[in-house]
């Protein structure tokens, strides 16, 4: 192995290591975007500039990577958020919507399980809700209440 390779590899796994509970798609994606930095700081300079070059690479395509990977987690919540919204509003009781990120393949499902208006005349819906990852479901259960500007909000 080069040094230019022992430098790449020492460098992503500091990254990697002392990031603060990244999940697989944030590990996945710094330990590409370092690879890739290195790759291009490889091909800049001679000597100890091309060392430095791989090194800033390196750093910076991690730091890229993991916001990647980050904002792909994101647009599964995202993808959660819209349909429950959505299945709120607009569906009857016991009646199950789904959602699907097709990047991810991660999904889940709403069901409204109780419709009630409280005592100020809020309306609130109790709901299940589960959220397949890998395989494993995952279920929850909760209460939104709408809000005046018409969005609705977990209250408990």
């Amino acid at each position: 192995m080069t040094r230019s390779m022992s430098l790449i590899v020492i460098l992503a796994l500091i990254l990697v290591g002392c990031a603060p509970q990244m999940g697989p798609k944030e590990t996945g994606g710094t330990l590409i975007g370092a690879g890739t930095g290195a790759l291009i700081g490889s091909q800049i300079g001679g000597g100890r500039g091309t060392l430095v070059a791989v090194a800033v690479g390196t750093l910076a395509g991690a730091l890229i990577g993991q916001e990647v990977g980050r904002s792909l987690d994101r647009a599964d919540q995202l993808a959660m958020q819209q349909n429950a919204q959505q299945s709120l509003e607009y569906s009857r009781t016991h009646a199950t919507t789904t959602w699907v990120n097709p990047d991810s393949g991660r999904s889940g499902t709403f069901t409204p399980t109780r419709t009630y208006q409280t005592s100020q005349g809020q309306y609130c819906r109790e709901y299940t809700q589960t959220v397949n990852i890998g395989g494993q479901l995952q279920q929850a259960y909760g209460t939104a209440c709408r809000q005046p500007d018409g969005s609705w909000m977990v209250v408990q």
